[in-house]
């Protein structure tokens, strides 16, 4: 995933029903947020935090799309519980998270597993990555994604 390659396209389920095609969103630039699990404190401050600037991302020009391998059941009821104003897809089969390699060998503890690492790809107008953020860290992420949006 380097900046100037074309972003990996994707039909996929998300909440509320219905599916998103990542492709079927140009011209518009896309924030893809990956994140770990929702209704978790970390996921559930950054979908809060993209949710309070939605309107900002959508006068740059983006749509802000989140992604977990959790079922759409699962997204309606974080979207519902938190009032959250961004689309969020499931990919539970992983298909997209392997492609954007957000799903990586973690650790904790000492114990190894796999995991979706927190990952931010902002893809522009023509389907290409612009830049991406690898382990983000929730504080002032938002923030500097729009910025990023905002100079594209």
């Amino acid at each position: 995933m380097e900046p100037g390659t074309q972003a990996p396209d994707f039909t996929a389920p998300r909440d509320g029903g219905g599916t998103l095609t990542l492709s079927a969103l140009r011209p518009r630039k896309v924030v893809l947020y990956f994140y770990p699990k929702d209704d978790t404190s970390g996921c559930t401050r950054e979908a809060l935090d993209f949710t309070a600037r939605a309107a900002d991302f959508e006068v740059a020009g983006a749509v802000v799309v989140g992604v977990s391998k959790d079922s759409v059941k699962s997204h309606d009821k974080f979207v519902a519980k938190h009032g959250l104003g961004i689309a969020l897809v499931s990919d539970e089969e992983g298909g997209i998270c392997e492609n954007y390699g957000t799903w990586v060998e973690k650790s904790m503890y000492g114990r190894k597993y796999m995991g979706v690492e927190r990952t931010t790809v902002l893809i522009d107008g023509a389907g290409r990555i612009a830049r991406v953020w690898h382990k983000v860290k929730v504080p002032g992420h938002v923030e500097e994604v729009l910025e990023a949006v905002r100079a594209l």
